[in-house]
């Protein structure tokens, strides 16, 4: 990889997505996943399912064992490896998780972004903190604002 390569990456960030211990996933989401990368919105980087069963310990699921219905072509997501997710990586997302579930690791690399960081970044600019607020936060925070409103 070249420095103008290095210079065109934009922010990567992960996902931990925990699955039901009674249902596994159907891969409902991966054409919204997919249609995320055809865009060119993101950048699958990697791609892994992990579960953790009832004993603590961990095991990683083959992208082919994980069992989804449909016509879904997971080619695409098969060959997502970047080598940046690593074991002990798994492993802290396994301590995520509750035993008896699964789960699916995404990292990806927000491409939509790389213009404007490596913009950024030739102006001598650094991102010095990032952050993720979470849905039920948000939710949490509108019903408040409802509430006093009220």
């Amino acid at each position: 990889m070249t420095d103008s390569d290095i210079d065109m990456i934009g922010p990567i960030d992960y996902l931990v997505i925990e699955f039901p211990p009674d249902r596994q996933p159907d891969g409902s989401a991966l054409p919204l996943l997919r249609d995320l990368v055809e865009r060119g919105i993101i950048r699958v980087l990697d791609l892994a399912f992990i579960r953790k069963d009832l004993d603590g310990s961990l095991t990683g699921i083959d992208i082919a064992d994980v069992g989804f219905g449909g016509e879904i072509d997971i080619t695409l997501f098969a060959e997502a490896g970047s080598g940046l997710l690593d074991d002990a990586d798994r492993t802290e997302a396994g301590a995520a998780l509750e035993p008896g579930r699964s789960a699916a690791i995404l990292v990806y690399e927000n491409t939509w972004a790389a213009p404007f960081a490596s913009a950024l970044r030739r102006n001598g600019a650094e991102l010095i903190a990032s952050g993720r607020i979470p849905v039920q936060s948000i939710l949490a925070s509108l019903d408040a604002l409802e509430a006093e409103s009220r």
